[in-house]
């Protein structure tokens, strides 16, 4: 009976979290409803039109923070606020360097952050490594496809080393986004890559402008970021209930 009430008030302490998660997470929703509202094609860049933007990404890091009672500025909160900074950035064309170097350590702390003792460590079994080789092996295949276009960019010169830097650090975050083993973290994950791949295709030209192009881009990165910022509040609880079993 003691066994069987236990379980009754886990799951009920896991679904009061999940609603109270949720809760959180409203002012998220509500910040992308407004983006979509306010964006046209031919909004002109502002200082509003960026805040707007990256108005999403901010709220997300708050709910990061905040279920982490502040611990933790440099893990995916960090990578949360370095994202904002791409996501202004990124309103200007002429900042897009800045706006990928910005996204770039966003992706090193989030590298960090699924080594750290926050994600519970498994071994690398043959089906993991399997992964790893394909999303290596896709991300070096895009690269090359995506090389003769970077040498038609004006710069060139630095676009080419920086998208090549770019690409290995989004793909390790991907690969240890695996290790985590953390659905959530890792569906964020390709949902990332899937939004920078689309980004890229037309920011060099690689392909047509696509009527909803930009909604395709904007939607799956705001999906990943939700999934990241969740999976790491999923993670940081369930080490807590590892740590209280522990003590028991």
């Amino acid at each position: 009976m003691d066994i069987l009430e236990t379980d009754a008030y886990d799951r009920r302490k896991r679904r009061n979290t999940s609603c109270a998660l949720f809760f959180s997470l409203l002012p998220f929703f509500l910040s992308i409803a407004v983006y979509f509202h306010l964006w046209t094609p031919d909004l002109p860049a502002s200082i509003t039109s960026a805040g707007v933007k990256s108005a999403p990404t901010l709220l997300l890091a708050a709910v990061v923070l905040s279920w982490n009672r502040g611990q933790g500025i440099l893990g995916v909160a960090g990578g949360l606020l370095f994202s904002a900074v791409g996501d202004c950035c990124l309103v200007w064309p002429e900042l897009f360097l800045h706006g990928m170097g910005a996204f770039a350590v966003a992706h090193l702390l989030y590298s960090l952050t699924f080594l750290s003792s926050r994600y519970a460590a498994y071994p690398s079994s043959s089906w993991i490594r399997f992964f790893y080789l394909i999303l290596f092996t896709l991300g070096g295949g895009f690269y090359i496809y995506l090389y003769p276009f970077l040498q038609k960019a004006p710069n060139s010169d630095i676009l080419i080393p920086s998208v090549g830097v770019y690409f290995v650090l989004i793909i390790l975050m991907g690969t240890l986004a695996i290790r985590t083993r953390h659905a959530a973290t890792l569906l964020g994950s390709l949902f990332f890559m899937v939004s920078d791949l689309s980004l890229a295709l037309q920011v060099f030209k690689v392909i047509a402008p696509m009527k909803h192009g930009h909604s395709v881009v904007m939607v799956t990165y705001y999906l990943a970021q939700l999934l990241i910022a969740v999976g790491d509040v999923k993670a940081v609880e369930s080490t807590d209930d590892f740590a209280k079993w522990k003590r028991s």
